[in-house]
């Protein structure tokens, strides 16, 4: 059997990304491509990152796959249903397969469209089995974890049971893709690579606006032994200059932390990383074990500076403690990131001011603003749903481009953006002496002030 496992995202039609470029490898296609290898499965893996939709449409022409995965989320949706369209049209015997938190979502939708199998959750064991019994002529109806048509009828068998043990996975078929593309797009926009690993799967916190479509509320762990394996292997091959663990929580496990500065000490293996962490699970303890073991970055989640707002949010953390543990991490001599999200329901301009004092008492070296929306599948979309403003069309309308009733106009949200971000900026300019760029920005934040004003 042929199999194409696609990753339907274009880099080159992305024009914000173009600008950030911070580019990552489909990790969940390169661990099915990794389980399929060990399961001696042959396939080939289209990222389409770096490369075209028409690049795409002629593999898919030249290579007529028996079966063909597709990873989807709110972001390349649409690009997953033209390629959808594309096979129906040209390669109708090619049997669609689609896996990814978006499934979850609109699985009735996708199978409408023309999808034959959707995997729900954990996609390993689910897609491996999938296109091993359709190749023997068995049909899918005692598959767990997938869904999938009979007639008008949308069939969902019994959910798949989470992989305990994730030391038994091998790790992501990295070779499959041209990584080196990445690397090199990393240290020409930002002087440094880095390349990305997972050590953790599930996240047991119940915030309202996060997404838990595929790993569920769980939390499973990686061993340090094994993590440390798998850093050795990617720093021979790649040599980046930084590793970005992706996980939600990385300080999760101070015992964990603990294990795995003493494996990197055991074969002496150096590493420099970032990583993402929450303020009750942190101590001085915790940032000493960061410091020694590479961390260069913490990003300490918040999302916002206003305790009102982050209880609404179901965050269960303390905004003092978020700060505390920014500014000690700072004294440890790690950078520091947080996140700020406007708009949330309830939030008032009151809070969007704590926010800006949030942000000056703590410092931090990089902060992210985002407009606060509603991932269908969340706490907060079956809050917000009968508040939704605009008429939201499954296939055109991604997750982000949906708007609510809010305290205030959606523009307004807009500006506030613009006002705490150059805020923030003027106190900070100010402290390195730079007048003229605290004045620039102070300006800046006026005008944004204004623009809030006119559209409350």
């Amino acid at each position: 059997m042929k199999i194409l496992l696609i990753h339907n995202y274009f880099l080159a039609e992305d024009a914000t990304e173009q600008k950030v470029m911070r580019p990552y490898p489909p990790l969940g296609i390169l661990y099915i491509s990794a389980y399929l290898e060990n399961k001696g499965i042959g396939h080939k893996v289209f990222d389409g990152t770096f490369s075209s939709r028409e690049i795409l449409y002629k593999t898919l022409l030249q290579q007529k796959p028996d079966y063909v995965g597709l990873y989807i989320n709110f972001l390349t949706r649409r690009n997953v249903i033209t390629t959808i369209e594309f096979i129906k049209k040209n390669l109708p015997e090619s049997v669609v397969i689609l896996g990814g938190p978006d499934g979850k979502s609109h699985t009735e939708n996708y199978l409408d469209f023309g999808a034959d199998f959707i995997v729900l959750g954990e996609g390993e064991v689910s897609f491996f089995e999938l296109i091993t019994q359709l190749d023997k002529g068995k049909g899918p109806s005692d598959i767990a974890g997938i869904a999938f048509k009979t007639g008008d009828k949308v069939i969902e068998n019994s959910a798949r049971e989470m992989i305990k043990d994730l030391d038994t996975l091998p790790f992501p078929n990295r070779k499959n893709i041209h990584l080196e593309k990445y690397l090199t797009a990393w240290k020409d926009k930002h002087a440094y690579s880095s390349i990305t690993i997972n050590t953790q799967r599930g996240c047991p916190y119940t915030c309202k606006w996060c997404s838990h479509a595929v790993y569920g509320d769980t939390y499973r762990r990686r061993s340090p032994k094994n993590v440390v394996k798998e850093l050795k292997a990617v720093k021979e091959k790649y040599n980046p200059d930084r590793i970005w663990f992706v996980d939600d929580v990385f300080t999760m496990s101070k015992k964990w932390l603990t294990e795995f500065n003493e494996e990197l000490k055991i074969i002496n293996l150096t590493i420099s990383y970032e990583c993402i962490s929450r303020a009750d699970k942190m101590d001085e303890d915790v940032i000493k074990l960061l410091k020694k073991s590479g961390c260069k970055l913490v990003w300490i989640g918040a999302e916002s500076g206003s305790q009102k707002v982050l209880d609404l949010m179901d965050r269960r953390v303390d905004a003092q403690q978020v700060r505390e543990m920014i500014v000690l991490a700072k004294e440890k001599g790690i950078q520091t990131g947080t996140f700020i999200m406007l708009g949330y329901p309830g939030e008032t301009e009151k809070d969007i001011l704590e926010s800006i004092q949030h942000l000056k008492a703590c410092d931090p070296d990089f902060f992210t603003i985002n407009k606060a929306y509603p991932i269908k599948g969340t706490k907060l979309y079956e809050d917000v749903e009968p508040l939704i403003l605009n008429e939201v069309d499954w296939q055109n309308t991604p997750d982000s481009q949906i708007d609510f009733t809010r305290t205030y106009k959606s523009m307004y949200y807009d500006f506030a953006i613009r006002k705490v971000y150059n805020k923030v900026w003027q106190y900070k300019y100010q402290k390195m002496g730079d007048r003229f760029k605290s004045f620039t920005c102070g300006f800046k934040s006026m005008i944004a002030s204004l623009g809030m004003l006119l559209n409350k």
